[in-house]
């Protein structure tokens, strides 16, 4: 099993994760684009209790999206990079911000979410999944996604 490793801009706040990811996919959900500063944002689902903070304290601020669901956001309050999302529907998972890997060079997302609020400009690859908004079931996400080979 390979460890990740990851953390804030300011490397106030570092990380493990000590399982294999269980999927990444692209968010277009207009709180997404507010909270990335762009035209969407990536996450990375894996398992809640293989998250470790090694160093640092998150924040904490909670929200609800686009799907009217509440999200516990974490970021550090030094920078703002903002590191994960829990959301409260699904007490098992963390949606990781993968941005925040030491190592982004093998993120391959498997599909996209919200793309009615895609940016007009952005072109969704062939070949992904696509869901013009939130997912019922993230299945099909979770059985494309192969995780890094070290």
């Amino acid at each position: 099993m390979t460890i990740y490793t990851g953390g804030c801009q300011c490397e106030r706040i570092r990380y493990q994760l000590l399982a294999e990811p269980l999927t990444l996919y692209v968010c277009h959900c207009t709180e997404c684009q507010k909270q990335s500063s762009s035209a969407f944002g990536m996450s990375m689902t894996i398992p809640r209790e293989a998250l470790i903070i090694t160093q640092g304290q998150p924040q904490e601020w909670r929200r609800k999206g686009d799907s009217d669901r509440e999200v516990v956001c974490f970021f550090c309050g030094n920078c703002g990079t903002r590191l994960f999302h829990q959301p409260e529907r699904n007490p098992q998972i963390t949606n990781l911000k993968p941005g925040t890997l030491d190592d982004t060079s093998w993120l391959q997302p498997v599909g996209h979410t919200w793309t009615r609020s895609a940016q007009p400009w952005f072109t969704i690859p062939k070949g992904t999944l696509q869901e013009e908004g939130q997912p019922a079931d993230f299945t099909e996400f979770f059985q494309r996604f192969t995780p890094k080979i070290e």
